[in-house]
């Protein structure tokens, strides 16, 4: 009997074994079935949305690469505004994975001695763009890898480049290449020194801060600051004090409060964005236009009177 029990255990065993090597190949197949997630391109300009410009540039990548996925940061960046675009970039990319492929292209100094190049981050992030400063705050936080310069004529668009659509013949078909996962050394010779952009950045003293408006959160107009929300609290408000900031040497005042809805439809406020700065709103109103306040002019915040 003792015998007989030993080898019911035994077969019990055996037949486990066999069970869990059967689902772990199944499991395995499945896995090799799954298709690989397809590659993604994500896009951002100063073109606008008035002209053919953004889908000209999106058939030239799809033609390379039919089965990419082209995203969209915006086609609204003010033109020419290279520390728009740079801020853009900055706040967008933490929220896309390894092997994503950008494109930028805001270049007011197309078809000059700019070069275009691919930045590789530390983060394994490729980026397709002029060498005009865009790159410098996303190199600031993840690290470069290298950078190049786009000479291969191979992975531009044909023998006859235009002087002022370099989006269409250079950036759009290097960043295909890039999506369709071929070697990004292949694009050309290696940049040691980019340009880089010179951040504006608020002045902190024993009176209080001196900034600068640097941008307009569109569509809504509120005005976006250069100061970091830690130099803000270092004046001693607290939320829910008034604060009376100067915007172009004229008084504003308004409540230090967490969100729009803190105050009366229509009246000012001051609070901390989404990208850890200080903004200037209206309740459900534009700041902007009904102040007539545009990027560029000076601000001044006070030191909390004690």
């Amino acid at each position: 009997m003792q015998l007989l029990h030993k080898r019911t255990q035994l077969a019990l065993i055996v037949l486990m074994i066999a069970i869990s090597a059967s689902c772990g190949g199944r499991a395995n197949q499945d896995a090799a079935k799954k298709p690989a997630r397809p590659p993604t391109i994500v896009f951002m300009t100063d073109f606008g949305t008035a002209n053919d410009a953004v889908a000209i540039c999106k058939a030239v990548m799809l033609q390379i690469v039919p089965d990419v996925r082209i995203m969209d940061i915006t086609h609204q960046v003010t033109p020419f505004s290279i520390e728009e675009a740079a801020r853009d970039l900055y706040g967008v990319t933490p929220y896309y994975p390894e092997g994503t492929v950008f494109i930028v292209v805001v270049d007011p100094g197309v078809g000059t001695s700019r070069k275009a190049i691919v930045v590789k981050s530390k983060r394994g992030q490729l980026f397709v763009l002029p060498d005009n400063g865009i790159i410098t705050p996303v190199a600031d936080r993840d690290g470069i890898e290298g950078a190049r310069e786009i000479t291969n004529t191979a992975w531009m668009i044909g023998d006859k480049v235009s002087s002022t659509f370099h989006g269409r013949d250079i950036f759009s078909p290097a960043a295909a290449h890039l999506a369709a996962r071929e070697d990004w050394t292949f694009v050309g010779p290696e940049v040691e020194n980019l340009v880089r952009l010179q951040p504006r950045v608020a002045k902190v003293e024993a009176k209080g801060i001196t900034a600068e408006v640097i941008g307009l959160d569109d569509p809504f107009g509120s005005l976006i600051t250069d100061i970091a929300a830690d130099d803000f609290k270092s004046l001693g408000y607290a939320l829910g004090e008034k604060v009376t900031v100067q915007i172009d040497k004229k008084p504003y005042p308004m409540p230090y409060v967490k969100t729009f809805m803190d105050v009366p439809i229509g009246q000012p406020l001051l609070y901390v964005d989404s990208r850890g700065g200080v903004g200037f709103a209206l309740n459900e109103r534009d700041f902007s236009k009904t102040y007539k306040i545009s990027p560029g002019v000076a601000v001044f915040i006070p030191r909390k009177r004690q």
